[in-house]
């Protein structure tokens, strides 16, 4: 779709004003200019730091997309699971919502009406009385509305996910991780100072697959050298995997030359009456961003939780790390050396293995080496 931006007009900005006037974000009646205003920037950035997106003031489709998503009210349409085209909005986290806070497990609040929301919908239904038919229609929406909050003690979807992550042994022999090269093909992503962040990409993944085969995990990644999967086909095929962990990366740009360092992220986002993440995205992502800190010396631009849709799809835990700057000369220097990108990949197998390892027998930063990794 065409990107709509501050000083823009035509019917697409009457009716992007009409969804932010219709989420609070601008007084009523807004729609009726078709001006893209400076009170319609500060309510995109201010619609999007609060969805956990790139904060721009650009609608893209990625912004277009999440408004859309969140005037959906529960009850204002049935929702059912559909294979292959799910539900996607603000009525569907509400709806997951309310059966974690109930026992049920539809997997993450993020949005998506997909086959757990459905099994946990159809478990309600038989639970209450109803016809477990998976579909959200009147007498269902009734029985939602007259039952209440069963569970306490912490978020439900975190709890349940730190219970899976747990499950397991503390050792990475039979974990299988899913690598995500950004970018590739004739994408070549952020270039500058001889550099293309889908090659650095694609030799850091390479360069932790490398290092994690030997500890007995099994590796795969989202491309090869010469493809370029766009995020969707990238989250199902992870999915698909059925992989422990998801680690996509990237490197940063800017239009100045001055930003650098390096910076994580994992999935949250704010939905209705909750602000909802993955707890243990959030714990590898800030292993990740130590690690590195700790073994190099780029700048720490910390972790931030985002609702980008490759970590909002994908069924496991999922980071993003965002490495050095292209577009910063001394960042840039450091990119270009293979003992650095070493040092990243070295990083990333600690924080993997930290993250399994029982708070007991953690180790400090930039401690862990190969050698006591095999072990």
């Amino acid at each position: 779709m065409q990107v709509y931006r501050l000083d823009d007009r035509g019917p697409v900005v009457v009716e992007i004003r009409d969804k932010l006037a219709r989420l609070g974000l601008l007084p009523p009646g807004a729609a009726s200019t078709e001006v893209f205003d400076q009170a319609t920037d500060r309510a995109i950035r201010a619609f999007q730091q609060r969805r956990g997106l790139r904060v721009d003031g650009v609608v893209g489709m990625e912004t277009y997309r999440a408004l859309d998503e969140a005037h959906w009210r529960l009850g204002d349409r049935l929702l059912s699971f559909t294979a292959g085209h799910p539900y996607v909005g603000d009525d569907v986290a509400v709806l997951q919502q309310r059966l974690l806070d109930m026992g049920f497990d539809p997997g993450r609040c993020d949005g998506i009406f997909g086959k757990q929301t459905e099994g946990a919908l159809r478990e309600f239904q038989r639970n209450v009385g109803l016809m477990p038919d998976g579909t959200v229609g009147p007498k269902t929406l009734k029985a939602l509305d007259m039952l209440r909050r069963t569970v306490t003690g912490g978020s439900p979807s975190e709890l349940r996910e730190e219970e899976r992550l747990m499950r397991g042994s503390s050792v990475l022999a039979g974990r299988s991780v899913l690598l995500d090269p950004g970018h590739g093909g004739e994408d070549l992503g952020a270039c500058a100072h001889e550099l293309a962040e889908s090659e650095v990409a694609f030799d850091l993944a390479t360069r932790i697959e490398g290092r994690l085969g030997p500890l007995g995990v099994q590796t795969l990644l989202t491309r090869g050298a010469d493809t370029c999967p766009d995020d969707v086909a990238r989250a199902t095929f992870a999915n698909d995997t059925g992989a422990d962990l998801l680690i996509s990366l990237h490197t940063d740009a800017a239009q100045s030359p001055l930003p650098c360092g390096t910076a994580t992220y994992f999935y949250g986002a704010e939905l209705p009456h909750r602000v909802v993440s993955s707890a243990v995205g959030e714990r590898l992502a800030s292993l990740v961003q130590r690690e590195i800190v700790a073994r190099t010396d780029l700048l720490d631009c910390r972790t931030h939780p985002k609702a980008w849709q490759l970590l909002r799809m994908t069924r496991m835990p999922a980071i993003r790390l965002d490495v050095g700057y292209v577009t910063n000369a001394y960042d840039a220097a450091r990119l270009r050396s293979p003992e650095f990108r070493d040092a990243v990949a070295e990083a990333v197998v600690a924080a993997v293995q930290r993250l399994y390892l029982p708070s007991d027998r953690d180790i400090a930063e930039g401690q862990f080496r190969m050698p006591a990794l095999a072990g």
